[in-house]
């Protein structure tokens, strides 16, 4: 996703964050982006980092996990989002290889079945709050003017 690359942002406006403001972490550079967006965004009043934990069953393995949400915001008119942010690729079932890695395909399918199980959950949790739970992807970004940095 992007670059894969992961670090430590350090919140410029610390009244907003929800959480431990010292140990915001990201995991890829949309996730930074995305994080420097929210915190210099006059409409967001809060924000957080990996701080919603959502429990769900996974259809791969029919256990429990817990699905930690990139993003937790709170905007300026009231409402309140849980976001995810993944590449577009694998917001869509993985095509079969006309030929090539079986291996690989069967990863991206299991992967993907166990992301329909978060993000079943995640709506669910979100409507029973009366949030919103939508996934990002680096056009959504592009959308909504977050310079992906390389």
């Amino acid at each position: 996703m992007g670059q894969y690359y992961k670090g430590k942002y350090r919140v410029r406006n610390r009244e907003k964050y929800v959480g431990d403001v010292d140990n915001v972490v990201y995991r890829s550079s949309w996730e930074r982006a995305a994080i420097k967006w929210l915190d210099n965004n006059p409409n967001v009043q809060y924000f957080a980092v990996e701080e919603v934990v959502v429990p769900y069953i996974c259809e791969t393995d029919r256990r429990v996990h817990r699905y930690f949400l990139d993003l937790w915001f709170k905007t300026t008119d009231g409402k309140t989002y849980i976001i995810e942010i993944k590449p577009k690729k694998e917001t869509v079932p993985p095509k079969k290889p006309k030929r090539g890695s079986r291996r690989r395909h069967l990863s991206e399918s299991l992967t993907y079945v166990k992301n329909q199980s978060k993000w079943k959950a995640a709506t669910e949790f979100a409507k029973d709050k009366g949030w919103h739970f939508e996934i990002w992807t680096e056009d959504t970004l592009k959308s909504l003017g977050i310079k992906i940095l390389r």
